[in-house]
Order: structure tokens, then sequence, then C-alpha cells
């Protein structure tokens, strides 16, 4: 429960910070409150997609039509490699985590701030470091790295491009993770609100306490396997590259050991944020609160076991293949039950399709493709035919960035209001998150086809009997980079020129609505004490009484 010689202690430590602190860039620059460290993530992660966006525009120019169009094949080697770089180590995995959880977990519980606020600005300068490492890969001699994003072995060993430092700096990215999880889980466990017990804390910290324990459990098994592919290519020891004795497949194990697991760290902060928007839009409690944070839990557990489902064609035995294939289908379950909650807590709900529910609604049926999708590369039979074809890119990307990257979205314009304190243009959000949709499957559905036609992942040129799929996606890729400036401009303008709104413009209920936008120093004038159970709306009336 609330802690109260931390928040004391929080509270001498802003007093006398304030009496010291610096001015004008600094005061953000070296500042220890959750909510601009938050925001300086926003600014970073905004910067990052934004550069990784335009690289996938410029891929699927290049895949126009079969041949050389605009760049040659090291040239998109680098480029597609660059692209997922930079989407999963700067966008995906930091972005929800880091954006919003660092600014909304601590008022979501009633805390001042984090339990650890100089480890929170470190993790974020760590995560600066990291990012500037990849952008100095770039340029030093030996060029960008080409090899993918998942540094497979033995090309990752062999390549004479800047591999070590690239994926010295994903091990630096690494440590911001596991100092936010640390971070997150304390101040949780310790900083909870007076009657906040456990299962009475919004869902999104549900979502994000789960997230935290794979960010600090899973994340130091990818940095080992890549101070072993450093080691190898600096030291020549055998230890993945079959040419000196070692395996290959070993380092498919270590790398997805992790990074399944990094699966949810992406998406299960984005299924605690379409738990907080729909009862806010559908005026209902959410149906089978309990259920919904268990099967977080339940997702983080199991989501550790279900790695070799991405090893399926490598050679392992017909044993192993079974009991993953199995433990594939069970990871489903939990999701399924939370897409099950979502929809009764729409029904006879008086809902208010505002831009983030329809956010919401875009989230739940793109991935609910994605996650059907899954089931197919689960199955033993099925994932022989389209292993590494397009048809796994398409679904990676409806479960990555229909999933996570909408719901970025999503929260940023639930939760823009209190940020900032002003509203963005309604109309204009409404035909960002309609033209998104349309966009989205218009880019990547006809990957699934490809993929089953039997068209390969990763390859620069093509047969031409793939071509209208190639130019259909194309054209996605055109409509999805005017609907992403519809969207980002909308938000950013609003910053700057929207207008004031009210504290609570959606009528939520959360302990985040309970104070001022943007909310002061400490969050609230006094820690509040929790009364109700979540999600109760009879309190909105008590609520306005307050204000």
């Amino acid at each position: 429960m609330a802690n109260g010689t931390i928040a004391a202690n929080l509270k001498t430590f802003y007093e006398e910070g304030t009496t010291k602190s610096n001015k004008g860039i600094w005061s953000w620059l070296l500042s220890t409150d959750h909510k601009r460290i938050g925001l300086m993530y926003l600014g970073a992660i905004a910067i990052f997609f934004s550069v990784a966006a335009i690289l996938g525009v410029l891929m699927r120019l290049e895949l126009i039509a079969p041949g050389e169009t605009i760049m040659e094949a090291q040239t998109y080697n680098s480029i597609f490699t660059l692209h997922g770089v930079i989407m999963i180590f700067l966008f995906i995995i930091p972005g929800l985590p880091a954006v919003f959880g660092n600014f909304f977990l601590p008022l979501q519980i009633g805390a001042m701030d984090v339990a650890f606020p100089r480890l929170n600005l470190l993790s974020f300068w760590i995560y600066i470091v990291g990012a500037i490492l990849v952008l100095v890969s770039l340029i030093l001699p030996g060029g960008p790295i080409d090899t993918g994003w998942t540094f497979y072995i033995p090309y990752s060993v062999r390549s004479g491009t800047n591999i070590s430092l690239a994926i010295f700096a994903a091990f630096v990215l690494g440590f911001s993770s596991i100092l936010t999880g640390l971070n997150f889980v304390t101040t949780i466990h310790r900083m909870r609100a007076p009657g906040m017990g456990w299962f009475k804390m919004p869902l999104f910290v549900w979502a994000t306490y789960a997230t935290a324990w794979i960010q600090i459990i899973a994340t130091p098994v990818i940095g080992i396997t890549i101070l072993l592919v450093i080691l190898e290519r600096m030291f020549g020891v055998g230890i993945f590259d079959p040419a000196l004795g070692g395996d290959p497949i070993l380092f498919q194990h270590l790398f997805w050991i992790y990074s399944h697991p990094a699966v949810y760290i992406m998406i299960l902060p984005a299924m605690g944020v379409v738990s907080e928007i729909i009862p806010t839009f559908a005026r209902r409690t959410i149906f089978g609160y309990r259920a919904i944070a268990m099967s977080s839990l339940a997702i983080a557990f199991v989501g550790y076991l279900v790695w070799a489902h991405h090893m399926f064609t490598s050679g392992m035995s017909d044993t192993a293949r079974i009991i993953f294939s199995l433990l594939t289908f069970i990871v489903a379950l939990p999701s399924g039950v939370k897409v099950f909650n979502w929809v009764a807590t729409m029904y006879k709900g008086s809902i208010d399709p505002k831009p983030p529910f329809l956010w919401v609604m875009s989230f739940i049926v793109l991935f609910s493709i994605g996650g059907l999708t899954g089931l197919v590369l689960g199955a033993l039979a099925t994932d022989i035919h389209l292993h590494d074809t397009y048809f796994v890119v398409a679904h990676f990307h409806y479960v990555m960035f229909g999933g996570t990257g909408t719901i970025f979205f999503a929260a940023l314009y639930y939760w823009f209001p209190k940020m900032f304190g002003r509203m963005y243009n309604i109309k204009v959000a409404n035909w960002g998150v309609g033209l998104f949709f349309v966009a989205f499957n218009l880019l990547y559905f006809p990957k699934f086809i490809m993929g089953y036609l039997g068209m390969p992942r990763r390859y620069y040129d093509y047969l031409q009997e793939f071509s209208s799929w190639h130019l259909i996606s194309t054209v996605g890729s055109w409509v999805m980079l005017i609907a992403l400036i519809l969207v980002i401009g909308n938000i950013v303008y609003s910053i700057f020129k929207g207008e004031k709104c009210s504290s609570n413009p959606w009528g939520g209920v959360t302990l985040e609505w309970h104070t001022q936008s943007p909310p002061p120093l400490l969050n609230f004038q006094e820690i509040p004490t929790v009364k109700h159970e979540p999600y109760d709306f009879s309190q909105l009336e008590e609520m306005k009484n307050e204000s």
C-alpha cells in the first residue's frame, strides 16, 4: 500500500529541486518529474517513428515493380534492417510503457511520482545514448547494418557492416527497458494511494505491471546473446558460427527466448489502454475486471514458453514442435478473454464514438486478424508452407503496428487533453483514424495473399506474378503516409493552438481525471483516498462537485 515515508521524501526532494532548478531547456533535460520524462520520450519516439515510416515508404517504392527502381539491393537490405531496428527497439518496445506508463501510471495509482525519479531520468538518457549509437553505426566505415532486425547468425558474424556497434546499441537500450521495469514494479507495490488494493487498480496499471516483469526477466537474455555475438566477431570464439564449431540454432533459441516475450512488452500495455478507453466511452463498468487483470499476468507468464514456434522449420524434434504448437494456441486464450470482455462491456452501453474509441475499434479488428493468422502460423502443417513468406510479414504488422501502433495513437488521443490541457480538432481526428484503417488494410492485407502464393519475405526482387499485389501495397503506403501526416499533424498543431478544455472532457473516472490538466508538479493537491470500485461511473457527480 501507499508508503508515507516515500511520499514525504519525494515531496522534500521536489521542494529542494524546484529552488535549485535550471532554467529553460535544462529544466527539461535534467527533470526528474515523471510527466516531463514521459513527454521527452514522446518527442524522441515521434522523431524515430517518422524516420522509420519514411524508410518503409522508400522500401515500398522500390517494390512497386520487378527489377531495380530507386535503389540497389545492398541499399534495400540496409533500409529494411534500419526500418526494423528503429521500429522495434526505438518505437514499439519502449513506446507505450515509456510515454504513457511514465506519465500516467503514478497518476492512476494516486502517487506523486515513480519510486525512483533519478533512475527514471537515467533510463531516458540511456535510451537516447542507445539511439545515438544506432545513428553513429550508419556513418562509420563499413556502413549501415544489412542483416535484418533479428541479426541472424551466421551472416551477422561474417557481414562487414557495423554489426557490433549496432547490436551494442540494442544492448544499451535493453538497460533502459530493465530500469523502467524495475521502477514501475516498485512504484506499483509501494506507492498506491490509500484504499487502492490490488483489485482496485486501473487495468492499464495491471498491464504495465505484467509488462514490467517481462522487461526485468526477459531482457537480460538478449543482452547476454548480444555480448556473445560481439565476442565472436571480435575474437573468433566459436559460439554461434558453424564454421568455428558453433551452433546458429542456439542463437535463434536465445534470440526468441527474449523476443517473443518482447512481443508482449509491446502489446500488453496496448491492451491496458483499450481497457481504459472502452468503459469511458461506453459508460459502463468493465465486464470481467478480474479476468482481464489475471489474463495480463497469464499472457506474460505463458509468453515465456512459446518462443520456438518461430523455429518450426529449423530441424527441431517432432515432440518439441508439437509442444510449442500447443503452447502457442494456449497463449491465445487470455487474449481471447480480453476481446470477449471488451465486446461485452460495449453491449448495451451508451457509446460515444469519439476518436479514441474509433482507434480502439480499429485495433480490435486489426489485432484480431493478426491474432487469428498467428494461429495459422502456429499450426505445424500450415507453418511449413507459410514460413518466411510475406504471410509472416503481414501477420507481424497486423499484430505490432495494427496492435501496438494503433493503440499508441489511441492513447495519445485519449490522454492528450490531460497531458496538455488542450483539445484537438475532433473532425480531423475522425478523418485521420478512418483513413488510417483503410490505408493499413490496403498496405498489409495483400501481403497475406502474396505469402500464400509463395512470395518470400526480405527479397529485393520478385516474379511478375506478384507485381499487381505489390503495386496495391505500395499505393497503400502512400495513403498511409497521408493518414499519418493527418493524425500527427492534428496533434502537433493542437499542442500549440488547440482550444483549452476542462480537466475531464471524456467523463473518465480513474484517478488521473481527478486532478487538473495538465497535472501539477506533484500530481495532486493531496494524496487521494480511493473509495470506489474501478470504473464506477456513479462517482462522476462527486467529481463534478469536487471540481
